[in-house]
């Protein structure tokens, strides 16, 4: 069977991420016409066509899917053994510790305060992702550990514990015809608009429609406020409220998990030791009334009110 070399997976998954050769040799740092040949040699060694060209579009044909799924853990693989060799060998190494900014439900301080008590403790290098690849930094080895949302996030590859579980909330406009609500349903919102956040599957109500593409929480509050579309989102990430917007609990949506996760096939005592830390920390904090209790806040409240939930409308 025909072997594939690192670089030629490199050069295709490129090209299938962007569907375009322009794109691809840009990001590569190569010539277009280089990258075309490499890709037509790929196909004639594998004897399939990988891709599907016209004038007009490039897209993945069946053989194409394949690679591509299988040709990013190929290279997460390699670029992980290369740096856990590194890291091996390294006897003063850094735990590295990826999170999305403000993604830890308010745990990361005490969890750093139970690892730093524990004999074995390292230093904790505290890496920010970004909302779709945190995930890929443990895969590739970039970081050791990773704060994650199940079920958003891919756990493909990956072992973890639950630290805590919470409600979402829909993020709306002020004038949305829910606004005035206490609560609302997946039914409420089945025929709303919710944006497709870009590396993550599709985890809001069933039956709504897809709207634009959306990178990170920034980018979907500028679309709510301009009624483009609402958002469901784990309440923790929908902090800080912004006060132009109104945030309703999803009563019957499944509830969303806060994760410490790893790869499977890490057993470091490094590792090991930060998990029972941060399992401690989170048990200790236990469930917060203000994730769990439903926000009866509506439009016509005061806006410096207190509601059940604890916060501040």
């Amino acid at each position: 069977m025909a072997e594939l070399e690192t670089r030629e997976l490199e050069y295709f998954v490129a090209v299938a991420e962007e569907l375009h050769f322009g794109r691809a040799a840009a990001r590569l740092s190569i010539a277009q016409p280089a990258l075309s040949k490499a890709i037509q040699r790929l196909e004639s060694r594998l004897g399939v066509s990988l891709l599907e060209r016209s004038s007009r579009r490039v897209a993945l044909a069946p053989a194409g899917e394949a690679l591509l799924h299988h040709g990013r853990n190929a290279l997460n693989a390699v670029s992980a053994a290369a740096e856990k060799t590194r890291r091996a060998g390294d006897q003063q190494t850094h735990l590295r510790l990826v999170i999305k900014p403000g993604g830890d439900a308010n745990l990361l301080s005490g969890i750093l305060a139970a690892y730093a008590r524990r004999p074995d403790a390292r230093q904790v290098d505290i890496l920010f992702g970004g909302a779709t690849d945190r995930a890929e930094h443990v895969r590739d080895g970039r970081a050791d550990v990773a704060l994650l949302y199940v079920p958003f996030d891919d756990m493909t590859g990956l072992d973890h514990e639950t630290l805590t579980v919470e409600g979402r909330v829909a993020i709306l406009p002020p004038d949305h015809r829910l606004a005035s609500r206490t609560q609302v349903t997946l039914a409420d919102l089945a025929r709303e608009t919710l944006p497709r956040w870009k590396g993550v599957r599709w985890t809001g109500a069933p039956e709504a429609g897809q709207g634009p593409e959306v990178t990170d929480a920034a980018e979907a509050l500028d679309m709510i406020r301009l009624g483009r579309t609402i958002a469901i989102l784990p309440r923790s990430l929908a902090e800080p409220m912004h006060p132009d917007l109104v945030y309703r609990p999803v009563a019957d949506a499944p509830r969303s998990e806060l994760v410490l996760a790893w790869s499977q096939d890490d057993r470091r005592h490094l590792v090991a030791s930060f998990i029972a830390a941060a399992v401690d920390a989170a048990g200790r904090a236990g469930p917060s009334p203000a994730s769990l209790a439903p926000c009866s806040a509506t439009a016509d409240s005061p806006r410096d009110s207190l509601c059940p939930c604890g916060r501040e409308h």
